[in-house]
Order: structure tokens, then sequence, then C-alpha cells
């Protein structure tokens, strides 16, 4: 397969054109569409969290028509087994030797769907395979796919047979997401895009995925200045001493709204990352991996809260962003 290097001469017109082709299947969502990419582009884990049927499972679908890469769903369930995502050796008895038998996990683009009903035990395989890019079967390793991303779903109004996410496997996934429900008018405009056929089956691929690949390496090169580095310290920084967090940022946290910054720089067709870069992503880096203190959940107040509260206060700095000539 040949790379089309017209695509990298204006990256950010393929990029544009794969929102547009996903906005044909989920309506009205763009800037989830957007900070979807933007995950991507940093090769990082995405956690969907919504009610059922706001069109979780059909944007990762789409997605994976769009990019052309290999796609696998895992239902997960109560009695779901590590063996099940990652396989297992099987004894061929004609070569009298044990065989590697591939799970779905060795595909580019995973949907877990309900991620929060199987057990820790399956959930600490899937950690693995988001933070070693590998996984282990009977003490051998084997090295998944490139790229591989893992698109998680979990119902956050249904709590009765689930396990809860730890905070160590919450911190693995760059960005958590919420869809909500459409407006009216982009629900009626819905109904009538599946009068007839789905418009899931008309997408088409755009790019390969050694392409999208290439667009990650040019995401990396975008210049982020010391000012914007130390803007993004300040806030986590911030988010390690408030009185109504019991859990911080790590430093992984620091580094991933770093790259989200960069990537969406590049996709704005900057060379450069602005405050505003780092300050438009925060929420969706950053309050996944915070943790209420014990008086601030009794008094309703949420992560995304706190961490608007954190951002209003950051002071901005006033410079020049781009890189010196």
């Amino acid at each position: 397969m040949q790379v089309h290097s017209s695509y990298f001469d204006k990256p950010q017109e393929v990029l544009e054109r794969i929102i547009y082709q996903m906005e044909k299947v989920i309506i009205g969502k763009r800037d989830v569409i957007e900070k979807l990419l933007i995950a991507l582009l940093c090769g990082g884990h995405v956690l969907l969290e919504d009610v059922p049927g706001v069109g979780k499972t059909m944007l990762v679908r789409a997605l994976a028509r769009t990019i052309d890469c290999s796609f696998k769903r895992i239902q997960c369930t109560p009695d779901l087994l590590p063996s099940d995502l990652t396989g297992s050796s099987m004894y061929n008895q004609q070569t009298a030797r044990f065989e590697f038998r591939p799970g779905p996990l060795m595909a580019n683009l995973i949907l877990a769907d309900e991620l929060n009903r199987t057990t820790p035990r399956t959930q600490a395989a899937l950690l693995e395979a988001m933070e070693e890019k590998c996984v282990t079967v009977d003490g051998e390793a084997y090295a998944l796919p490139e790229p591989f991303f893992i698109l998680a779903t979990q119902n956050p109004f249904e709590f009765e047979g689930t396990f809860l996410l730890p905070e160590a496997q919450l911190d693995r996934f760059f960005m958590k997401l919420r869809l909500g429900y459409p407006e009216p008018s982009e629900e009626v405009e819905l109904l009538n895009r599946v009068a007839e056929r789905h418009p899931l089956t008309q997408l088409r691929p755009l790019l390969l995925p050694e392409e999208f690949m290439a667009l990650q390496k040019e995401a990396l090169r975008i210049h982020v200045d010391d000012a914007v580095k130390s803007y993004i310290v300040n806030i986590t920084a911030a988010s390690r001493n408030h009185p109504h967090l019991a859990l911080g940022a790590s430093p992984r946290a620091s580094i991933a709204l770093m790259r989200a910054a960069q990537a969406r720089a590049f996709m704005s067709g900057r060379s450069y990352v602005i405050p505003d870069d780092a300050k438009q992503l925060a929420v969706s880096v950053l309050a996944h991996r915070l943790l209420l203190s014990a008086d601030a959940a009794l008094s309703y107040t949420s992560c995304e809260a706190v961490l608007n509260g954190i951002l209003t206060g950051a002071p901005i700095p006033s410079r020049r962003y781009a890189p010196a000539q």
C-alpha cells in the first residue's frame, strides 16, 4: 500500500475531511470528534462515559472505517477472562507444539464496551496492553500492532454488577469524553439520515494506518515554549494542593496535557502551542485523574468544577510563543 504523500502537504485538510466524514454519522458533536482525534494523534486511549444510546459505539466504528484500520469489539461481562482478550496457547496435535492463538486485542482499534462490567483481573490485562503495548501469554510477550488504540465505554448511572475502574487505570486513559444528548433539530436530522440506510455504510477510508502514524510524528514536532510548559505545570500542581481534592494530577497528566496541546496546535495549522491549547483541553485530559475529598463529594462538587476554578485562577503567560528564528 502506498502512502498518499499529498496528504502531508496540508495535513490539516485531511484531518478536516476525517471530521467532516465522521459528522455524517455523529451529528452535532464536532468538539468530541476533534478531541478524539487529538487523543489518537497523541497515541492515547480514550474513555467514553455516557448514557446508553447516544452513539458511543457508532463513534468508534465510524473512526475505524475512516482510518481503515483493523477493528475489534469486546463486550465486557463479569465472566470475561484475561485470556479472552489476550489470546491463549493451544496445543496443535499435528505439530506436537503449543501455538499462540491471538485474542481480540491484536487489532489497531479496540472498542471495550462497558469496561466497568468486567472483573479487576481482566481490567489488569487491559491495563498492560494500554501501557506496555504488548500482551503476555504463558510468560511470553507479544507486541501489539501499530497504531494501537483502546476506546472504552462505561455507563455512569448504572452501578449494579459493575467494578469501578481503579485510579491507576483511569490515569492511563489519555482523555475522558462525553457525547451527551443531541439537540432536537440534530435528532430530527439523525432520523432523516437513517430513514433508508445507516450513514455508517457510506463511509470510506481516508487514511491508511501508516499514514496516521506519520501524522502522529508530525504532531510531536510542534514547538512548546517554556512559558507554556510552566503554565501546564502550574495547573497540575494546583490540583495537588487543592483543598477539595484528595488526589491531584500526576506528572503523567502534565505530559498528556502538553501532548494534547501540541496536537491541537497541529490540527489548527500552527507550528507552536499557545496557552489556550492547553486550557481548552485541560478538563478532558485531567478531570478523570482527580479524586474529590470526602467533604467536597458531600457538597456535590465535581472534579470538572474544581478544575475550572483552577483554570480561572491560573495566570496566563504573556509573551511570544513561537520558536525563535
